[in-house]
């Protein structure tokens, strides 16, 4: 159900209820808060002139969101009709909390608590007051209103972070590894970047590694659109003779569709391979709930679909059959019996530990063996001797 249709069934649900109790007494509303003034909402024209303290932080907002919860919860008793009216209401506002709690500051989810607050608000204003109602009572529905109203506006604040980052010039973070691809030693021909999100940024390639022209270009929480905005200053500059690509999560994390993954996918591997960069793709890794015991937020599963992250790696290794490019099989040197990554690989169900990736190492590194192979030995003099033992100059190329 919507927030819009919530609303309505609360304003239907109250004039119900006051229909069928043929109540004669004008309805009295708690106050409600004032909405904001203008100076004190945040805009892109006046972003600037907004004080630290007149805004919400996330933890204030995260602390605000959860009060209003208890609120509801210890103010459904005082109105008649109230409890048995909100209970659909409470559940969902409960629900929608645990998952708050899981990812702070999700615009989509703190959107859909504020339209459960509205709609519990509504069905306040619309039920009948006793008499005797408690002062305390009121007190709570007054700070239920003002807490409302707060939110509201750290609400438009996110709103409006998102779009200022939707317009920054540098929405694929082209700067982060700018200066580093200044310095960038000439390429050998066996330079290999490896090319994605947090999974790749957190490896330490010179450790698992070491000697290896290996050029780590991943950037933590990216999606496959940004890193499509990346591929000519971290990728093609860097002249590679192969990409490894790890990439996919983030986007299902957000449920971007499958089709439009793929399409990412295609048009990041049809640009490696017009400027002569071999492609190896990277199968989505398993996630796992094991953790979620020590954080609830380790619950990967449910903001990483396990069927749909199998789904993407089966179109990539038909994709890759194709001959477009190489499939290298990270998720079944990792996952368990269960679907899920083997519990002691990651310590939060997602993001590989050393363990993990001292598995990952060796696999991305057969691919790699495969794909790049050592630069051919330059031709000698004609004069070079001839290895008896074999019947052949060792120095001629065949």
């Amino acid at each position: 159900m919507t927030g819009h249709h919530r609303f309505a069934v609360a304003l239907l649900l109250g004039a119900g209820i006051l229909a069928a109790q043929n109540q004669s007494a004008p309805v009295q509303a708690p106050p409600v808060a004032p909405p904001p003034p203008a100076s004190q909402v945040q805009t892109p024209q006046n972003a600037q002139q907004i004080t630290p303290a007149g805004r919400l932080t996330g933890q204030q907002a995260a602390e605000m969101i959860s009060r209003c919860l208890q609120l509801m919860e210890s103010t459904v008793t005082v109105l008649p009709n109230l409890k048995g009216s909100s209970v659909s209401l409470l559940a969902d506002a409960r629900a929608v909390l645990q998952d708050l709690q899981r990812t702070p500051g999700n615009s989509s989810l703190t959107y859909h608590f504020l339209n459960d607050v509205q709609a519990y608000l509504q069905l306040t204003d619309v039920l009948p007051r006793p008499a005797d109602l408690p002062q305390e009572g009121q007190r709570q529905l007054n700070e239920l209103h003002d807490n409302f109203g707060r939110l509201e506006t750290y609400f438009r604040q996110l709103l409006i972070a998102k779009e200022l980052q939707l317009r920054s010039p540098d929405r694929d973070n082209v700067r982060r590894y700018a200066a580093a691809n200044q310095s960038l030693q000439p390429a050998t021909g066996s330079r290999v970047v490896f090319f994605g999100d947090s999974i790749t940024d957190g490896w330490r390639l010179n450790e698992y590694f070491p000697g290896k022209d290996y050029v780590n270009r991943g950037i933590s929480g990216q999606v496959t659109g940004e890193m499509l905005g990346r591929m000519k200053p971290d990728v093609i500059d860097l002249r590679p003779k192969a990409m490894i690509l790890l990439a996919g999560t983030n986007d299902l994390a957000r449920d971007t569709e499958l089709k439009t993954i793929e399409n990412n996918l295609i048009m990041i591997t049809e640009l490696a391979r017009a400027n002569n960069i071999k492609v190896m793709l990277c199968s989505v890794l398993p996630v796992s709930d094991y953790h979620k015991t020590e954080n609830p937020r380790f619950e990967m599963s449910k903001n990483h679909d396990p069927q749909k992250i199998r789904e993407l790696n089966q179109w990539m290794q038909g994709y890759c059959r194709s001959g477009n490019c190489t499939y290298v099989d990270y998720f079944s040197a990792i996952v368990d019996s269960a679907g899920m990554m083997q519990s002691d690989l990651a310590d939060d169900g997602l993001h590989p530990n050393a363990k993990g990736y001292r598995i990952m190492a060796p696999v991305a590194q057969k691919a790699i063996d495969d794909v790049v192979r050592p630069a051919a030995v330059a031709a000698a003099p004609a004069s070079a001797p001839v290895d008896k033992k074999r019947g052949l100059n060792p120095f001629n190329k065949k």
